[in-house]
């Protein structure tokens, strides 16, 4: 781990990261792809010291209140996170500054801010999205060896139903010749049923690789599922995309099993839920500036 001073947190979009690289060890992981620049080890964490005092800055300067987003390019909730807290540091100032967010994790570390998150759901609109890719927990632990287990988000998504902060699921990726079964889909969506998930997003049924990002899940391929990797070779060669050959199949029963839960399950809905700041606050934060002025 080191830190540096960050020149802005804020991006175009509204989102921010606080950290550079993961200490999750997913090994589909795309951020570890050469073409995000990183010019030390991924497991070396860069900590943007200084992020809070960049967003502050940032909200205050802003005209108009909106989402923010974090968690896209990096979980927010790394190891790292339990002492430095400056997820939740930034957290307690879009709470402070009354904006909105949406934020993305693998781990349960994110129930430490239940409190901020739901005080700013009070206000405006919390959204917590929490990836699902593999139901069965032993081929979880392979996957996805140094993060909460599925069954282990699964109790924080009940959580965060309890407190009535809406939860969105990202179900990516899933692996070819490896958790691309129905049996897998269905586990993981049954899960999203209790926990009364708002929305599911799934691009496609497969997984995407890059320089960088190939290398290390063929290197696991290698040393956890012998004779894969010359399978995915022979399949995609150097594909970015790599749909399963089941990919059809379950994308309709994805699709129709979520219509008939009631759970959104179109990308740009789903986004479009996520990112879109509530009207009533903004009439009330209108009619409040007319008030004072």
């Amino acid at each position: 781990m080191h830190f540096v001073k960050a020149k802005g947190i804020l991006s175009n979009n509204n989102g921010i990261n606080i950290y550079r690289g993961c200490t999750h060890g997913c090994i589909y992981c795309d951020s570890r792809s050469k073409c995000y620049g990183f010019t030390h080890d991924f497991e070396d964490i860069e900590v943007k010291a200084n992020a809070p005092e960049l967003l502050e800055k940032s909200l205050r300067s802003k005209r108009k209140k909106c989402m923010i987003g974090t968690g896209a390019m990096c979980d927010p909730y790394l190891h790292a996170e339990e002492q430095l807290q400056i997820t939740r540091r930034c957290l307690e100032l879009i709470d402070k500054y009354e904006y909105g967010v949406a934020i993305q994790t693998k781990s349960t570390r994110i129930l430490r801010d239940l409190d901020v998150l739901k005080n700013i759901n009070d206000k405006t609109k919390a959204i917590v999205q929490m990836t699902l890719t593999t139901y069965d927990e032993s081929l979880c632990k392979i996957l996805e060896p140094n993060v909460s287990s599925t069954y282990e988000r699964f109790e924080a998504l009940m959580q965060f139903k309890k407190a009535g902060i809406p939860t969105i699921v990202w179900l990516t990726p899933i692996l070819p010749f490896i958790n691309d079964t129905e049996e897998n889909i269905k586990g993981i969506l049954d899960y999203c049923v209790q926990a009364g998930v708002k929305g599911i997003i799934c691009f496609s049924m497969g997984v995407t690789m890059r320089e960088g990002d190939r290398e290390y899940f063929y290197h696991a391929l290698d040393k956890y599922f012998p004779g894969m990797k010359n399978k995915y070779i022979r399949t995609y060669g150097n594909a970015y995309n790599c749909p399963s050959p089941n990919n059809d199949r379950l994308l309709d029963f994805f699709r129709k099993y979520s219509t008939r839960y009631g759970i959104m399950h179109k990308t740009e809905e789903c986004f479009r839920y996520m990112y879109t700041f509530p009207q009533k606050y903004e009439q009330m934060s209108f009619a409040e500036f007319l008030t004072n002025n």
